[in-house]
């Protein structure tokens, strides 16, 4: 196509000027053990915690269990983690599961994977961060009653537009922005630990009182239960989207793991038992924001939440421009500002897509969706591990986790997506899986044969001079 050829045939100097840029925007080589813990716990900890107690509790029935839901959560974060820390050390390339996909089963299903996180995943997700923002940031000016939903739409509209505006202007004013906010979220948190363990110590223990009577054990209550925990974990595999910026991948990578979870892990066990420490599980029940009814003031924890929206969006055009660099998506999405040196096509597409998300959906059906398919694709992922330990051992790599571990791991894979399923099956799962075969009809002309119309070119010539992008040349050092 005429970008192909613009790529080969602009002067080396420009374009080498592009690709240093786009490195020191992506950190070349600068993440070490500290960062590496900062990246995963800080993208972890966002808005799921303040959101989805009240959801894992009502699919489980009792505090115990929920509980129990979110300890299982973390063990599963840990060994996928884990899992994706070996895949990390033998496939050294940022891109997560869209280059391991590509590099062990091919283009078709990496294509497939790509079209499906970039036209919905990564929008649903930064959707739900933000819709979630938008719900603490308004609940003030609702006292004692919920908050109109237009107003908690347009609100988190008004948030991924912001996003775009900071991530799209500079790059390090999005890192400072997302460093400033973490602080906040801990501070949150941490509030929020030290108030219920003094509520515990006063003796205010009536919620954990036969803590396992009423019980669902339903395989398919339990399976979104876990959506919902998970939902809060989500990000315990972001440090493999930056594996070619990592210090010492093979060491950075599991050992930075091995902090983060736990400690996030116990973090949120902590802030469940605060959260039941101060209401019953009735009034938990009822509540939209729990941390608001807790007695935290909502400012705060829309402080919280608009950081790991930040961080969200800020990752969230990795896999498009990624793909785009490996001729999956088209080429505009590959390029960047000339003088700035941000993504900024993926990105502003990424925004018009999580826009869209939050006209048509709410933050419980987004993170079930969202789940659903994240856990299909980390299945697949899983399962190219797999094959690598037991098809081609003799591949090097620095770190092995125990073939145990990806199984169980591909075990829950599969139970997650099929419980749902089995148990009370939604349209809704039926149009997700459509729309994802229905990205068959794309590949075959525009990226196996390469069947481009000519009016796309223009349209990407124009754009390219309309928002001052130029290609960016992949970094094969």
């Amino acid at each position: 196509s005429t970008m192909r050829e613009r790529k080969t045939t602009d002067p080396p100097h420009s374009s080498t000027n592009l690709s240093e840029g786009k490195e020191k925007l992506r950190l070349k080589q600068e993440v070490g053990l500290i960062s590496g813990v900062s990246l995963i716990a800080g993208t972890m900890i966002g808005s799921g915690i303040f959101m989805s107690p009240e959801w894992v509790l009502h699919h489980m029935g009792n505090p115990a269990s929920s509980l129990l839901i979110w300890a299982a959560c973390g063990l599963l974060a840990v060994f996928g983690a884990l899992s994706y820390a070996e895949l990390g050390t033998i496939i050294k390339e940022s891109g997560g599961e869209y280059i391991y996909i590509l590099r062990i089963f091919g283009s078709f299903p990496a294509f497939l994977f790509a079209y499906t996180s970039v036209i919905l995943v990564r929008p649903a997700g930064l959707a739900a961060v933000c819709l979630s923002f938008a719900e603490y940031a308004v609940a003030p000016f609702y006292p004692g009653c919920s908050s109109p939903q237009v107003v908690i739409k347009c609100t988190a509209a008004a948030c991924i537009l912001l996003l775009t505006i900071i991530n799209c202007l500079n790059v390090r004013l999005a890192t400072s922005v997302m460093n400033i906010f973490t602080a906040a979220k801990l501070m949150a948190l941490l509030v929020i630990v030290v108030g219920g363990l003094v509520l515990l110590a006063k003796g205010q223990t009536q919620s954990f009182q036969n803590g396992f009577q009423g019980t669902n054990a339903r395989i398919g209550a339990v399976g979104v239960a876990f959506y919902q925990g998970l939902w809060s974990y989500d990000g315990w595999n972001n440090l493999n989207y930056v594996t070619e910026e990592l210090k010492k991948p093979e060491v950075t990578l599991p050992r930075a793991v091995m902090i983060a979870i736990p400690l996030v892990t116990c973090l949120y066990l902590l802030v469940n038992v605060s959260y039941l420490a101060a209401m019953t599980p009735s009034e938990l029940l009822s509540s939209g924001a729990v941390a608001v009814t807790w007695g935290l003031m909502s400012l705060s924890v829309a402080l919280s939440t608009f950081g790991s929206s930040n961080g969200t969006f800020f990752s969230g055009g990795r896999v498009c421009y990624i793909a785009a660099r490996e001729g999956h998506m088209p080429d505009i999405l590959s390029m960047a500002h000339v003088r700035r040196l941000t993504p900024s096509p993926a990105l502003m597409f990424t925004s018009v897509m999580s826009l869209i998300m939050i006209i048509s959906g709410n933050f419980t059906s987004i993170v079930n969706f969202f789940s659903f398919i994240a856990w299909l694709f980390y299945g697949m992922t899983i399962s190219g591990l797999l094959y690598l330990k037991i098809k081609k051992p003799e591949l090097p790599r620095s770190y092995k986790v125990p073939i145990i571990i990806p199984i169980i791991v591909l075990i829950a894979a599969v139970y997650l997506v099929l419980a749902p399923i089995i148990d009370q099956p939604q349209i809704e799962i039926l149009y997700i899986i459509a729309f994802i075969f229905s990205g068959i009809i794309l590949y075959f002309p525009l990226v196996r044969f390469k069947c481009h119309p000519r009016f796309l070119q223009t349209v990407t010539l124009h754009l390219q001079l309309f928002l001052e992008v130029a290609p960016t040349t992949k970094d094969t050092d």
